[in-house]
């Protein structure tokens, strides 16, 4: 029986190509095939034509060892994956007696009358078995063409396609042999742009080189991801992975703030966890970026937190300065971390002040991320995420016994 190395995705509907509807599925399923090893070649999205459907179906099987595909088994003249799988197989579709059977009582469960164009939702081929589908009316197809390549065809509704994978499709790919040992490193950087990585990383980011060494520009930061599939054993994989990141954390180790997944307020979190803290903060400037970024992520370590568009003026005999707002607003919320940040543009370009007052002191730093506006507001947010964990981290190194 062949193994599965490689995979193809078919998004399929019209809805997609003329982008009325976001495609999440397709990334859902590479997601989880690269992560057990399989090298997803291809995602496309295809239009409800039966042509284009058929030609899909026969280049991607002419290519990998799986096609996957989602959408396209409704009930409806438009809904036509179905019909384009047994053309490329050379099989008539039909219909299968006990799937009818449960097509029918869902309706007669409901009081509904059941149309007859809901009857080729309970179409299989010789060579397809029935996916169930536990929470719409289209079951899934998968189908095996004896030691060659295989189709998995599953519906276009996520809260269908999500269950119906995990549940029935995956186990039966992991016993036909799906994917190979991996291993894989995720860091996650700040303040340094995927340009500005990729003149440091150099000749370790050249296609063919393994462990394989690659850059992603992500929203909140600029991933590496090394990784290779463990050809001989998982033992030389790890240590080739190992060696490469020991070379990576050379390059550009200072600008490294993660690892894998973790988000901003998973890291400061942690942090704050770790010692028994609670954080308290105050932005000016930002219209919610910061506390967007991390209010809800920091859960219960969050005292207080306060959106101000302006700074204000001098009260109370004291300057309004931003080292007074975060003992300020530290002691408003009882917490023992003071954070106050302010955003103003500066030449196109967005400056960014961050004071930070906590048990281990007091700290000011200033810096001025790209571009002004919404997209500099995001970005100075970042910036000043950055900064407040940069002082958590040592902190807890100082306070380490």
């Amino acid at each position: 029986m062949t193994a599965i190395r490689t995979a193809e995705l078919l998004s399929i509907g019209t809805e997609l190509t003329v982008g009325e509807t976001r495609d999440t599925n397709a990334g859902d399923l590479a997601r989880d095939l690269t992560g057990r090893g399989v090298v997803v070649e291809r995602i496309t999205a295809l239009p409800d034509d039966l042509a284009a459907v058929t030609a899909g179906f026969r280049d991607a099987l002419a290519r990998a060892d799986l096609v996957v595909s989602t959408g396209g088994l409704g009930p409806t003249p438009d809904d036509l994956t179905r019909e384009a799988i047994a053309a490329c197989l050379g099989e008539t579709p039909a219909v299968d007696p006990a799937l009818d059977r449960w097509l029918r009582e869902l309706f007669t469960r409901r009081s509904l009358d059941f149309p007859e164009t809901n009857a080729k939702q309970a179409w299989l081929i010789p060579s397809a078995t029935a996916i169930p589908n536990e929470n719409g009316t289209a079951p899934g197809w998968f189908v095996e063409r004896g030691d060659h390549n295989l189709v998995v065809a599953l519906p276009g509704p996520p809260r269908e396609m999500r269950p119906m994978w995990q549940d029935w499709v995956v186990p039966r790919l992991v016993a036909r042999g799906l994917g190979r040992p991996l291993v894989s490193r995720t860091l996650r950087l700040t303040g340094i742009g995927e340009s500005a990585v990729a003149d440091r990383l150099g000749d370790l980011l050249d296609a063919g080189r393994r462990p394989m060494v690659a850059t992603y520009a992500r929203t909140d930061a600029v991933d590496i991801r090394i990784w290779t599939h463990a050809e001989s054993s998982q033992a030389e994989a790890e240590a080739l992975v190992d060696a490469t990141e020991v070379r990576v954390l050379e390059l550009v180790g200072d600008h490294v703030w993660a690892r894998g997944e973790t988000t901003w307020p998973a890291a400061v979190r942690s942090l704050l966890e770790a010692r028994g803290w609670r954080i308290s903060a105050v932005e000016i400037g930002l219209r919610g970026a910061l506390l967007g970024l991390l209010g809800e992520g920091l859960a219960e370590t969050l005292a207080f937190g306060e959106t101000l568009t302006e700074r204000p003026a001098p009260h109370d005999g004291h300057p309004a300065s931003l080292e007074h707002m975060a003992e300020r607003v530290r002691e408003l919320g009882d917490s023992e971390i003071g954070l106050a940040v302010e955003a103003r543009p500066r030449g196109g370009d967005t400056a960014v002040t961050v004071a930070v007052v906590s048990p281990d002191g007091s700290h000011r730093e200033t810096r001025v991320v790209f571009l002004d506006g919404s997209l500099g507001r995001g970005r100075a947010a970042i910036a000043a995420a950055a900064v407040l964990l940069a002082r958590l981290r040592a902190g807890a190194e100082d306070a380490a016994p």
